[in-house]
Parts: structure tokens; sequence; C-alpha cells
């Protein structure tokens, strides 16, 4: 299996509770929270642990919950490498109503890191240097605009394959550098590309233009309850999700990230990669509060993906 790292410059600890009713004014009675490590990268190591897959992850992490996180990434078995910053680590909050079964979240800024601590990641990311390299998340404040294009053109030079999952300039940023793949929303590849795409032969049209630019060679654009689309040179293909019960949506989008890269590990054909990449994702929505997509579920989803050629049910 290819050797894998992710990136993660803005993790957080995810602080989850359940309440009866959320209402203003009033003292709520919890119940007693869960802890999870967050952050994109963070998630999609502990989704390809799942699974079974290697990977190192890199973070940053400081003050008193940065080793908190460190912590719940040894309790988790993951090989992590932290660069210490001197901002603590944010901590992140969802609620969920247990009246309604609506969820609240509550996202923190993140720890405000230095140019230093920024580039000390990215000088253990060049002493790894990996197969694949997943950057997934988003930038902590006071961090460059243009931080994933260092990471893309280190990929250049050491011939790693990156997959990067941002939105905003840092991904635009990344594109112009060099990616191997991305995994946009339909939101974020909107913005990506400067213009509204309103159905299926736009966003192909618009995924092969930046393709033939020469700066990624794969799109795999997250629809949802719709599935993804993955672009090539070649064009598109439509994948659809299972259908599936949804508790959470927390973590889908780093589920499915972490799916495609657990099949570019193994070295299966991208469309084989990205087809369990949205089992994945559709795993882990029926997970409660930030738990991610389990193994059995994934593989059990996979497969009847495959049998149905490329759609799948599961009431």
């Amino acid at each position: 299996m290819l050797s894998i790292a992710t990136v993660t410059v803005n993790p957080a600890i995810d602080l989850g509770t359940e309440v009866e009713r959320v209402k203003p004014d009033r003292k709520l009675r919890c119940e007693s929270p869960t802890r999870e490590p967050g952050g994109g990268g963070l998630n999609v190591s502990r989704v390809l642990h799942e699974l079974g897959a290697d990977s190192t992850a890199l973070y940053l992490a400081g003050g008193a919950t940065g080793d908190t996180l460190s912590g719940l990434l040894d309790d988790a078995g993951l090989d992590h490498r932290p660069t210490t910053t001197g901002d603590w680590t944010r901590q992140n909050l969802h609620v969920t109503e247990t009246s309604s079964d609506d969820q609240f979240r509550f996202g923190m800024p993140g720890a405000t890191v230095e140019e230093a601590e920024w580039r000390a990641l990215l000088d253990d990311l060049e002493a790894l240097s990996p197969d694949l390299m997943v950057a997934s998340g988003s930038l902590a404040p006071g961090m460059p605009e243009d931080f994933l294009a260092h990471i893309s053109r280190m990929a250049a030079e050491s011939g790693a394959r990156l997959v990067v999952d941002t939105s905003g300039p840092p991904l635009k940023e990344a594109v112009e550098a060099g990616v191997y793949l991305i995994k946009p929303n339909i939101r974020e590849f909107q913005e990506l590309v400067g213009r509204d795409l309103p159905d299926e032969e736009a966003q192909i049209d618009a995924g092969v233009e930046l393709i033939e630019d020469g700066h990624l060679e794969a799109i795999a654009l997250s629809l949802g309850r719709g599935g993804a689309l993955l672009i090539t040179e070649n064009g598109g293909t439509p994948i659809r999700t299972p259908t599936v019960p949804i508790r959470s949506k927390v973590g889908a989008g780093d589920s499915m990230v972490a799916g495609i890269v657990f099949g570019l590990a193994r070295e299966w054909d991208l469309l084989k990669a990205v087809h369990f990449g949205v089992a994945c994702g559709a795993a882990a929505v029926t997970t409660e509060g930030s738990k991610l997509a389990r193994r059995d579920d994934a593989e059990r989803l996979f497969q009847s993906m495959t049998e149905n050629g490329g759609s799948g049910e599961d009431q």
C-alpha cells in the first residue's frame, strides 16, 4: 500500500452533547459531553485507520487543548506528529436537540499561527516524503492564502499525488500551483470557477476546462444526497449515493476523502476509489454526533453500489 500523510493546520476538539430543547435565556441541562479529534486531515486519518490503512497525521497544536487533542489521537491509535503552536487549539461544539433531532453546530475561530510554526510543519512533511499527501480543512488565522500552494510544489518535486479538500482562495491557490484531485461541493466549485453551474453538463464543462489548463487531473464533485460527479479529462461520471438514514452530517466529507485516498493507496483505478469514497461518506451520515464512517458500513454500502451498477440502496 502507498504511504499517506495528512495535513491539518486548523484542528479542533469537537465537543458533542444533547439537550431536550434549545431555548434562549435559560440554563440548559446537557448530557455528558463527548470529545473527538476534529479537523479535516485528522478526520481523514481517523477514517483511514478505521478502514485498515496507515497514515501519518501532521497537525498544529498548542496549549492545554493541544495536549488534550494529542491525547485523543493517542487513544485512537493514530501515528500523529504535532507541531507546537503558541496559541491554544480551538474547541468546537455540536448540540443535538433530542425533542426534534435538530443539530446545532458552533465552530470557533482557530489558533493564530506564526510563520515559523507553519514552516516547521512543511519541513516535517518534506522529511516524510509520502506517496500521497492529503491537505484537508480550513487554514488557521495568520496563515497565508498560498499555504497549500507550498504543499503543491512540494508534491510536484517529490512525485507525490496531492488531494485537497478546502475552499475559497486557498483552494484557488492550490489548484493554480498544481493538484492531483480536489473534492469541492457545488458551492465551493462555483466559487472556484467564478460562475453558476446549474446542471451536470455545466459542471462537467467547467471541470474539463480546469483540467485542460493543466493544473489538476481530477475533480470529485460532492453533491450531497445527489452523490458525486467524477470529472476527468475524458468528461464526467455521476455516482449515485446509497439511500441511508441520516443521523448526522458531521464528517461526511472527510469520510469521503478518506475513502478515495484509501482506494488510491491500494492502487485502485480512480473511478473505483471515488465509488468507495461515496460509500464512506454515506456510511458517515448514519452515525451519531461527530462519529465518522465505520468500516463495516462502508464496505457493505460499497458492495451494494457495485451490485447495483454504482447506485446502491440501503433502507
